[in-house]
């Protein structure tokens, strides 16, 4: 057993999105290190286990990232219970396969809702007492997807992209009260991403099965395929946050690292190719 001071000493993990997959590795991984966690959910029953394995040192909360209400809440609990936050991590999302003109409305919005406004949310209701302790830690899961967009996964992939895009504008304005931010972008690892959790385009248009209808198909069909393991992800940012340089992105998975080298080469070609008519866009010197 520890002792009340390791206990007090152990760094502090808020974590979205619990009950399964990444979020759920995980939290695993930080309480087995004996350190302590929040691990939230919006069905806390789901996390009952938590609680009676580790004890005092797994707080479990209901979680919405949707509600604002619930998300200072938490966080009110969490500086009540541990009196800081060491490390926070945006996990809480989900996946959204349509092509952009198959996309619904209604949908669309509800996914940015979880995907980005409700890890902005968070950020935002952790960032007084990260400001305040001059440190601090924020990990936000973004996706391959939120730097590559690919038929059939645009809308989810312009969540991701904007994820990015918010992190690393925070790492710029929080690097002088000792915050670091990391972007993790995973490729298929085995989670209920492409599984349960996955929504779909309702009203599919033929003229896209060929393309993104395909994408879609292959993707449902490798669920529980994916060649990436959450618990050795987990790990792997354990692993980021404890360097004392962390990345400002960390790629997980073969297959993602693969994918990303590819767009960035063509992007570099890209760029060349086009340099004299990107320089003549300027005002004559």
């Amino acid at each position: 057993m520890p002792t009340d001071h390791a206990l007090s000493s152990a760094p502090v993990w808020f974590i979205t999105g619990c009950s399964t997959g990444f979020g759920r590795e995980l939290a695993l991984a930080v309480l087995d290190k004996g350190w302590r966690a929040v691990v939230t959910a919006r069905q806390p029953s789901s996390l009952a286990e938590f609680g009676e394995r580790y004890g005092e040192r797994a707080l479990v909360l209901e979680l919405d990232v949707t509600q604002a209400g619930q998300i200072k809440n938490a966080v009110k609990k969490t500086l009540q219970q541990f009196g800081r936050i060491d490390v926070l991590v945006n996990n809480a999302g989900y996946g959204y396969l349509s092509a952009v003109e198959e996309g619904d409305d209604h949908d669309v919005r509800e996914m940015f809702e979880v995907n980005f406004f409700g890890v902005a949310d968070t950020i935002k209701a952790v960032l007084p007492a990260m400001r305040a302790q001059r440190a601090g830690h924020i990990v936000n899961i973004t996706s391959v997807g939120g730097l590559i967009g690919n038929p059939g996964s645009g809308y989810y992939a312009a969540s991701k992209f904007a994820v990015e895009g918010l992190s690393e504008a925070l790492a710029a304005e929080t690097a002088d009260f000792g915050i670091k931010v990391t972007a993790v972008e995973p490729g298929p690892f085995r989670t209920d991403w492409a599984g349960r959790s996955l929504k779909q385009a309702k009203k599919p248009i033929e003229a896209y099965e060929a393309g993104a209808g395909k994408r879609r198909a292959t993707i449902s069909a490798g669920s529980g395929k994916q060649p990436g393991d959450p618990a050795r992800a987990a790990l792997a940012i354990i692993a980021a946050v404890q360097s004392p340089t962390p990345p400002g992105h960390l790629i997980l998975g073969s297959n993602g690292l693969e994918r990303v080298k590819t767009k960035l080469e063509a992007l570099r070609a890209e760029i060349a190719a086009w340099e004299a008519t990107t320089l003549s866009a300027d005002f004559p010197s």
